[in-house]
């Protein structure tokens, strides 16, 4: 290795804090003691399962917590905390769960009764940030919104291995529901103790998954994953501890994994080029869209006429194909493609839905032209909010550029900060436009569709329209038992928000990576979390 070179690395190691702290394994060391480095492009916004919005928080939840259900080998659904399958009421609405003799790594037992508390937590407005998704669970809805307490939530313990779950409407898809981030249990203990504080800390929770974590305080860029000894399913997980760092510049790990310093990370841009071919080189195609959001409570980004013409403002094709260049593709709507298809003809769900808002520059300065009368306004100035990871960076540059060229009199500012900043700010409404991603958390098109309605999981663009949640709530409650009709509703509620351009569609994503051929059974997922490490092991 060249001088220059190694000066290079060493800087690198220090910048990550891996050259102190000895977390830098090799693949020799890797083999022998079942150790793997990997990186995340985020910080850590937070261990609590109820309050998580960004995928480094996910990704780590999905290590350490295991729910009713599990993700196994090829993206298939397995028990994981439930010990057999339920049994379920001929109405399709009662769930009957045995629950497997698991503990917490405290040694206390995970009970039905920590079930019953995360789950009410999850729709509990004062608990400040609720998951829309739960409501597919009896009075979900009318508990987030304050009609009824939490203890007439549709869960309840029978004893403290037996969980009943009454549901709002029949939910075949619940199983891929349960194995969501945000359905993972809590220690009703701990999390009470803790209030407030819980997931705040590394030591602030406790945990019944494959690993526990160790080494955060809350801002570092650096933690462990190590075995959880007390997991129930042990003597099946060979890693013994992951260290994971934060590497927000993709030229940074290319060049530790070119190091052998992790054997784990994503790529992007000119790298996928690069290593394409190379045994270490891998891509999977993702239900992930990467978009922008608009904050409808401020004056131009109130403006339906300005948010389209955003929308339709930027060459996606050219980004795909010249800028990120790691395989992901253009979006033209809500709902990613491979997602959803048509119960009757199996036609792909985009196919049958059709591109909704297209890149499209004359019909974007139409738009534009009637945003700047109704506003009174002749030069238009906006910022958007992006994470400072290196992709999110690249994207918002390139969005700022087709905008201001496109758009004459808009001024499009970029704000990058990190991705936990960037979290808070979305949640203070302090923000005009954001750029984020989003993975659904189970494989169904309202999974997409029922995040924007009023209150929904990640609707913080404020919309609230009683056409688009009664066409919503349609595909829930009326449609449900009805395959075809259910069909065609998620697609007239989809066409319904892109109409109003609360979210401006740019790409699904494609997952490059770069892995080392030593290490087996480490899976990058398509949806739900980024990845699953309880089945890797080190040749």
């Amino acid at each position: 290795m060249k001088k220059s070179t190694k000066l290079l690395m060493t800087t690198l190691l220090i910048s990550l804090g891996l050259a102190a702290c000895g977390g830098n394994s090799t693949s020799t060391t890797a083999n022998n003691q079942q150790s793997l480095t990997i990186t995340t492009f985020g910080e850590l916004a937070t261990l609590d399962s109820a309050d998580y919005d960004d995928v480094p928080s996910s990704d780590m939840l999905g290590q350490i917590f295991e729910g009713l259900y599990r993700v196994a080998k090829d993206n298939k659904v397995e028990l994981g905390m439930a010990a057999e399958e339920p049994t379920v009421s001929s109405d399709g609405l009662v769930y009957t769960f045995k629950l497997r003799d698991a503990k917490w790594s405290d040694g206390t037992p995970v009970t039905a009764g920590d079930f019953v508390y995360t789950y009410r937590k999850l729709v509990n407005p004062k608990e400040g940030h609720v998951a829309q998704s739960a409501d597919v669970f009896k009075n979900a809805k009318k508990i987030r919104t304050g009609e009824l307490g939490v203890e007439e939530l549709g869960v309840k313990a029978i004893d403290d291995k037996t969980l009943e779950i009454t549901l709002e409407n029949p939910a075949p898809y619940l199983p891929k529901l349960l194995t969501g981030s945000r359905f993972l249990p809590q220690s009703e203990k701990v999390a009470t103790e803790k209030g407030e504080g819980y997931g705040s800390t590394a030591d602030s929770i406790v945990t019944n998954g494959p690993f526990k974590l160790e080494g955060w305080t809350g801002s570092e860029l650096s933690w462990k994953l190590v075995k959880n000894e007390g997991y129930w399913d042990a003597s099946n997980v060979a890693l013994q501890n992951v260290t994971v760092n934060v590497s927000k510049e993709v030229a940074t790990s290319v060049q530790l994994f070119e190091g052998k310093q992790v054997q784990y990370t994503t790529i992007s841009e000119q790298f996928v080029d690069q290593y394409k071919g190379q045994p270490t080189y891998h891509a999977i195609p993702k239900a992930t869209m990467g978009y922008m959001s608009f904050n409808v409570e401020r004056k131009v980004t109130g403006n339906k006429h300005f948010r389209r013409a955003i929308a339709m403002a930027y060459d996606k094709a050219s980004l795909v194909n010249n800028v990120m260049k790691d395989g992901s593709i253009v979006s033209n709507g809500l709902v990613p493609k491979g997602f959803g298809e048509n119960p009757e003809s199996g036609k792909d769900y985009v196919e049958d839905r059709g591109d909704l808002l297209s890149y499209n520059v004359e019909e974007a300065q139409k738009e534009l032209a009637l945003a700047k009368q109704e506003l009174g306004m002749d030069t238009i100035e906006v910022t958007l909010l992006t994470s400072d990871a290196g992709s999110a960076k690249v994207v918002g540059e390139y969005l700022q550029a087709q905008i201001q060229k496109n758009l004459p009199g808009v001024k499009f500012n970029i704000k990058s900060v990190p991705l936990k900043n960037r979290l808070e700010l979305q949640r203070a409404d302090d923000f005009d436009i954001f750029f984020g991603t989003w993975a659904p958390d189970y494989q169904d098109p309202v999974n997409f569709l029922e995040q924007y309605v009023t209150g929904g999981g990640i609707n913080f663009a404020n919309y609230s329209s009683s056409t688009y949640d009664e066409a919503v709530n349609a595909v829930k409650t009326k449609y449900a038992t009805q395959p075809a009709e259910r069909y065609k509703q998620m697609i007239a509620a989809e066409k319904i928000i892109m109409d109003d351009a609360i979210v401006a569609p740019i790409y699904q994503a494609s997952q490059s990576y770069l892995l080392a051929e030593n290490v087996d059974g480490f899976e990058v997922l398509p949806f739900r979390r980024t990845i699953n490490l309880r089945q890797a092991t080190i040749k």
